[in-house]
């Protein structure tokens, strides 16, 4: 019992491990999307899937120990070929980094497949594997120590990562360690397989029974599929949400997941771990909460909308999972449950992150997830009226078809309230959005519309991402007017004018192009490099649709450069080296998410090789939740740099109030009559956090 309770709380340790951990390391690669931990939770749900099914297929294998043995040691051979290459055997180096983002999805298939594929697949196949073998080793015991043994390992795993591993290990040595840890585990399951998997597997069923049937049929299957289909599309919708909002980092996918999983654990603890009523009116009670919080999250703090989120999925979770719990069949047919629920994991994670992305232009998914809940709350009343009316009939034969019958309608019915749901968000989001543009893509919702701004009020077009509005354009007269956050007297515009090469010259860089408003600035002979990485928004900056046209109009020469900006900005210094910006200005927010890896230490680095001596950095740090100036005092500090912070309080001609931080080598640029009359003082100001490194970032500590 002992080895086999090792291997199988290991295995769900390093499952749960690997995920936040590889998606850390693939973020910076892809601009810190929300949409790279969807992506990366669909290929480890669809290996999941991959993992039960191998193991219901061996179980029927008379060679079983020398299929597993020659996998697992197929893995460590990979695993040691690429520790020769790779700074560990799990974290890709640089020549893996993508150099074109056209197909984002596949690219990141490709890296988790080569760097994690095998294992992580070994690792899902554990558990199954170690019940099915104990069965056989021990048949008068039960197996159910090594399922909670599992499950505890899991939730460790998860946790255990942004609490301890992520704050104290840098990345490469997290590689080491975990791939140290599956090499264990490797020849535990090895010694296990060797010993137990010879004799053909045992299929006299337990005593625990709660399905009458033998074989599970296609409506229960169906069942399974839709239920567990609605915990995990609705654990990446609300994981999106919260990720848009706050920002990108694995705290924030790992608190959603944990709510998942313990969810999993409470409803599989056996009969008093699920109630249908509680649960019912804890889903209602979270809908009330979130609806309220989403109408008015502008005027409260963060913490109530992460709480609201995640009580929210935790209740749905609970429901969907509590119904499977109930559902289960007889042990014989467990590998078959297991197998059907991962399949609609699988299924789920596929509508967030390849089907949701084309057919809608908002992330409307989250409602989807939602009215599937709540189709599972509404079909409770037939199931437990099915119940009330089968215990007061005579004989077993009658009750059967209409639990079946009850089986199979709601089965049914949760797709169908898929089904039309996603039809109704659709032809509201073609016919009924209010938008004149609405785009979405890997990197988030682009809209466009129509309004009046400024006093007096003027039509322009806006463009949005998420809440926040990334630039307007007045139509007709006064096209020319820098508005929103680049008004003359905000930190880039003030950066620019008083630049003493201003009018002679001016090289300037941008990080994140919005419409292309600091293009208005540029003079003939001026240079204006810009990097987006959301091919959408280059399309409409640069004259699409007929809306903005700051780029198009400006005397500079523009250039735009799609990808990362980190990842183009290093490009450019091996190949052609350093740019040489006067002014660097660094505005890369989607909604107030920010991209942690382009605050960082490493990222500073880069900026300042990029950067004339005489050259400014303006970042702009207006966000709704988090207070970004520790961060930017604490890399001044690193670097020697001296730091002014500018307060905007808008105008009448589309200028929006914003705060900048302006970073220099050189002081003199920062005592100029018009960014002294905008400075605020900082001479009392100190912050206590650590600087923020591609390894290291507290998010919790900058909430407002």
């Amino acid at each position: 019992m002992f080895v086999f309770g090792v291997s199988a709380f290991l295995s769900a340790f390093l499952l749960f491990q690997i995920q936040p951990m590889i998606g850390k390391v693939i973020l910076p690669w892809f601009g810190g999307a929300p949409a790279v931990w969807s992506a990366a939770m669909l290929f480890f749900q669809v290996l999941l899937t991959g993992g039960y099914a191998y193991a219901y297929w061996l179980m029927r294998r008379k060679r079983q120990a020398v299929v597993h043995v020659f996998l697992l040691a197929l893995a460590l051979i990979v695993l040691a070929a690429l520790s020769l290459v790779w700074k560990s055997p799990i974290t890709p180096d640089a020549s893996w980094k993508p150099s074109n983002i056209a197909l984002p999805l596949l690219d990141i298939f490709k890296l988790l497949a080569v760097s994690v594929g095998l294992p992580y697949f070994l690792l899902a196949s554990n558990s199954p594997l170690m019940q099915a073998w104990f069965s056989r080793a021990f048949p008068e015991r039960s197996y159910a120590k090594l399922y909670s043994l599992s499950n505890a390992g899991s939730l460790l795993g998860l946790l255990a990562y942004p609490v301890l591993i992520e704050p104290n290990l840098p990345l490469q040595s997290q590689g080491w360690m975990w791939s140290t840890g599956f090499a264990f585990f490797a020849f535990l399951a090895c010694w296990i397989a060797v010993r137990n998997g010879r004799s053909p597997l045992l299929s006299t069923p337990e005593p625990d029974t709660v399905s009458p049937s033998p074989r599970p049929s296609l409506a229960l299957m169906s069942l399974w599929v839709a239920l567990g289909a609605t915990a995990s599309l609705f654990l990446l919708s609300v994981t999106n949400q919260i990720s848009q909002e706050v920002a990108v980092i694995p705290f924030l996918w790992i608190l959603p997941l944990a709510l998942y999983l313990l969810s999993f654990i409470l409803t599989f603890s056996g009969e008093g771990g699920y109630n249908r009523k509680t649960c019912s009116l804890l889903f209602v009670v979270a809908v009330f909460l979130t609806l309220f919080v989403l109408l008015n999250s502008t005027r409260l703090h963060v913490y109530w909308q992460i709480l609201s989120y995640c009580l929210l999925l935790f209740s749905a979770c609970m429901l969907s999972h509590g119904e499977l719990y109930l559902l289960r069949p007889v042990a014989n047919h467990l590998t078959a449950f297991y197998l059907m629920i991962s399949i609609g994991g699988a299924l789920g994670g596929m509508f967030v992150s390849l089907i949701a992305p084309v057919i809608f232009n908002g992330y409307w998914e989250f409602f989807v997830g939602l009215a599937m809940t709540i189709a599972i709350v509404l079909s409770l009343r037939g199931e437990i009226a099915a119940s009330k009316q089968s215990r007061g009939m005579e004989g077993g034969a009658s009750v059967a078809p209409l639990l079946r019958n009850n089986v199979s309608h709601r089965a049914r019915f949760i797709f169908f309230v898929f089904g039309l749901v996603t039809l109704m968000l659709v032809l509201v989001g073609a016919y009924f959005s209010g938008s004149l543009y609405a785009k979405r893509n890997f990197y988030g919702v682009i809209r466009i519309r129509e309004d009046l701004t400024g006093k007096p009020p003027r039509p322009a077009y806006l463009m949005a991402h998420g809440i926040t509005v990334h630039g307007l354009q007045f139509i007709g007269a006064n096209r020319a007017l820098p508005t929103t956050y680049y008004g003359r007297d905000a930190g880039a515009g003030l950066a620019i004018l008083n630049h003493p090469r201003y009018g002679h010259g001016l090289k300037v860089g941008m990080l994140g192009v919005g419409t292309g408003t600091l293009a208005v600035y540029g003079q003939p002979g001026d240079v204006y490099r810009m990097y987006e990485i959301n091919p959408v928004v280059v399309d409409l900056a640069e004259g699409r649709g007929g809306y903005f046209s700051f780029i198009q109009d400006s005397r500079a020469d523009v250039t735009m450069v799609l990808g990362d900006a980190r990842l183009s900005l290093e490009r450019e210094l091996a190949e052609t080296g350093s740019q040489h910006f006067d002014v660097l200005v660094l505005d890369t927010f989607s909604s107030d998410s920010i991209p942690v890896h382009l605050v960082t230490k490493e990222a500073f680095a880069l900026y300042l090789d990029h950067l004339a001596p005489g050259g400014v950095i303006a970042a702009h740090i207006t966000n709704l939740h988090l207070d970004l100036q520790p961060v930017f005092w604490q890399l001044a500090r690193h670097y020697g740099l001296h730091m002014a912070r500018i307060e905007y309080g808008g105008d009448n001609d589309g200028g929006y109030a914003s705060h900048w931080v302006l970073l220099t080598r050189d002081t003199a640029l920062l005592r100029t009559p018009a960014i002294q009359q905008r400075t605020v003082d900082l001479s009392g100001y100190s912050t206590s956090i650590k600087l923020w490194t591609d390894d290291y970032s507290n998010l919790f500590q900058i909430l407002k």
